[in-house]
């Protein structure tokens, strides 16, 4: 780019490369291709000892994911990041870049049912232990923090719970014990930017908002390039000791010549080159065509979102209303306004009367909603999690995510919003003619 902007709008058109320096191809070419032609013998030593950068084979990096990189470390503000074969890799693996065997992270109870198994149970046999807590009190993360905590986990807008987590106040816990703030902003991409209150590594499920089409899975870790890793050497020692699976390299010294990158050069060169979590090609360049609309889909999923949220406050077959903007707690409605700027997001929940039994009538009954297993789409999704998403989870487990037997979660998509609405309504009273018919 010629100018420096902060536009979401400019920048997800611009970031990046501008065209193609051989053929001068507007649009990022896929690089369809497994390896490289090294120059000679001393480029390809050059390139394996990072004494200059380059690419050395797509498991570990590729010119279009490249470019995709490039464009969301734009979009948060970072200095870098890594393409990775979907959302879950990316938690995994930003987890593992600096946790090993005997260590810890502290994590939010308000996660995805997916994270949640992960933490509890996936890393747990690897040695490294999670310990959840409810980010009602940001202190609660001071207070589960050891001298073997090596970060800290919270996504910004939960899903389920929709309450906007406390980037700041964690940040801040965090830096003044040493320990970095992981945020999973897949739910507010725009609309939060976890690095300017103070979070040090952003991941994201590309395969939701950012693609936006459902068609194609991927996530990314994005460096905010400002947490002191060398400050705090004892804390993170696998990138302050010697490396011996990369010649004895110390991960802060290395990266010195490059700029403050030294977290996401190890994942590349280390996590990446071993467990091989790579993003197509094919799929990056999806996800590019994904951002390039992004900032304006984001402006009307929130809009759309907000409008269904009030219908469904005034509708007496619901319960409750679960959206950032209805939130009644002074603090979860100070959170909203300091964290979510132009916008609140698509998702919502709700609770229906009739618990279980109402939520599946109303499910099933949905014709304009697709009933699928994800978020994020242009189109609008319906989904029951107890069921579902989070059906995995034990009751007790499912609770403190926020989900409960008659909650239903909606991604309300960009179709016009009187539509989404008559497919809302038509639908509530299929469940009432339903549960009518049952008794």
């Amino acid at each position: 780019m010629t100018s420096a902007t902060t536009h979401p709008e400019t920048l997800m058109l611009h970031a990046g490369p501008r065209n193609d320096p051989v053929t001068g191809s507007v649009a990022v070419p896929i690089h369809q291709t497994t390896s490289y032609q090294f120059r000679d013998t001393t480029h390809a030593a050059n390139l394996f000892a990072l004494k200059e950068l380059g690419n050395l084979y797509t498991r570990v990096m590729n010119p279009t994911c490249d470019a995709l990189e490039q464009k969301l470390a734009a979009l948060e503000g970072g200095v870098a990041a890594m393409a990775v074969s979907s959302g879950q890799a990316a938690s995994a693996l930003a987890v593992l870049n600096i946790c090993h065997a005997g260590d810890n992270i502290v994590s939010s109870t308000d996660v995805y049912g997916g994270t949640w198994n992960l933490f509890a149970h996936t890393l747990s046999t690897l040695g490294i232990t999670v310990r959840f807590v409810d980010p009602v009190d940001p202190e609660a993360f001071r207070r589960a923090t050891d001298s073997r905590t090596r970060a800290y986990y919270a996504e910004t807008l939960p899903n389920p719970k929709l309450a906007v987590f406390p980037i700041g106040e964690v940040a801040s816990i965090g830096r003044s014990l040493g320990v970095p703030l992981i945020m999973d902003n897949t739910a507010a991409p725009v609309i939060c930017k976890p690095f300017e209150h103070g979070a040090a590594i952003v991941v994201h499920s590309t395969t939701k908002y950012i693609g936006g089409h459902g068609t194609s899975i991927g996530g990314a870790i994005v460096d905010g390039g400002n947490f002191d890793w060398e400050q705090h050497a004892d804390r993170f020692p696998m990138l302050n000791q010697p490396d011996p699976s990369y010649h004895g390299a110390i991960w802060t010294q290395a990266a010195k010549p490059l700029g403050p990158i030294a977290y996401i050069l190890k994942a590349r060169v280390t996590l990446q080159r071993d467990l091989g979590m790579s993003m197509s090609p094919f799929n990056a360049f999806q996800f590019i065509q994904g951002l390039e609309t992004l900032p304006l889909r984001m402006r009307e999923h929130s809009r759309n979102a907000a409008s269904v949220a009030n219908y469904l406050q005034n509708h007496p077959a619901v319960t409750r209303v679960i959206f950032p903007g209805t939130h009644t707690d002074a603090e979860q409605r100070r959170r909203t306004k300091a964290y979510l700027k132009g916008g609140l997001g698509g998702l919502v929940g709700f609770e229906l009367k009739g618990g279980e039994a109402a939520g599946r009538h109303f499910i099933d009954a949905l014709k304009l909603f697709y009933h699928v297993a994800n978020i994020g789409d242009a189109r609008s999704l319906a989904i029951h999690p107890a069921s579902t998403t989070h059906s995995q989870l034990t009751e007790a487990e499912q609770g403190a995510t926020g989900v409960t037997p008659g909650y239903v979660r909606l991604s309300v998509g960009i179709e016009h919003i009187d539509d989404i609405l008559a497919d809302l309504t038509q639908a509530f009273a299929a469940v009432s003619a339903g549960l009518a018919a049952a008794a």
